[in-house]
């Protein structure tokens, strides 16, 4: 049975309804990631379905050292708190050092953990001993079981409220691919499980210096996954993907949600019904 991991009003686990986790790739400036995030407050309200804001300060692994990394974690924060404060939204952000957890944790609801870091220790037990939720996202080079390791380090700290994050495997060659088994694999842990849409489709590094992406397959993965028993998908949106200042390929335009959300919850229902 799957531990139910509640993030402000939302509960993420099997038999609720499905959670939504979507914001901007990193935070550009307040007005853009504030406008992302009403657009995103409404939808959720209109739906009847729970959401976590995303979206991050620093991307401290972009390809190039010349790509946009995001405002860093002083402003970030600033921004992600104003945001919290005025739209009554949880946040969930990443971290990428043991000793940005503290900090983070008091504008934070949720402390992502990037796949690359999944398995260093000292920054998982940092990011469990502030009490908040933790999402992990699976390392491309990791067997969904292997995500159990994981699982008890934070749980070791003390801390129970953990999601685990898919968002495909890699085996080289600029390119993702989802194993759906992952699912309930990962859900063996106890951890609700969420799917990341728009990271399982990126091309990583194939522009070159930035990744690539295919968003138009994003919508079918993400139906997939609820189809598979997933409890909540992680997406990345921006009001113009082509002109993001990061992960724009990957990325979904705020027109496609309404109709792809409803498609999702849908799925979920009949899922919840079975």
């Amino acid at each position: 049975m799957n531990n139910i991991v509640k993030i402000k009003d939302t509960c993420i686990g099997r038999g609720h309804p499905l959670a939504i986790i979507a914001g901007p790739c990193v935070i550009e400036d307040f007005e853009t990631t504030f406008e992302i995030a009403a657009f995103l407050k409404h939808l959720a309200e209109e739906k009847g379905i729970g959401c976590i804001f995303k979206a991050s300060f620093d991307k401290a692994n972009r390809t190039s050292i010349e790509s946009y990394r995001g405002p860093g974690m002083g402003r970030g924060l600033e921004i992600l708190s104003r945001i919290k404060s005025e739209l009554d939204m949880p946040i969930i952000s990443d971290i990428h050092e043991a000793g940005q957890a503290d900090d983070a944790a008091r504008v934070l609801d949720v402390i992502q953990i990037p796949a690359f870091l999944c398995r260093q220790t000292d920054f998982l037990l940092a990011a469990a001993r502030t009490g908040k939720a933790i999402n992990v996202k699976k390392g491309q080079f990791m067997a969904p079981w292997d995500m159990q390791n994981v699982v008890t380090k934070i749980r070791s700290a003390g801390n129970h409220d953990i999601l685990l994050t898919e968002r495909g495997a890699m085996f080289g060659y600029n390119n993702l691919v989802v194993d759906f088994r992952a699912i309930p694999i990962m859900q063996a842990t106890g951890c609700p499980v969420v799917f990341d849409a728009t990271h399982s489709v990126q091309l990583p590094g194939g522009a070159g210096t930035s990744s690539g992406g295919q968003r138009r397959h994003a919508p079918g993965l993400a139906q997939a996954a609820v189809a598979a028993g997933v409890d909540a998908v992680f997406m990345e949106v921006h009001p113009d993907p082509d002109k993001a200042l990061c992960d724009g390929p990957n990325s979904l335009p705020l027109d496609w949600l309404p109709d792809l959300w409803q498609r999702l919850i849908d799925i979920r229902n009949i899922v919840n019904q079975a």
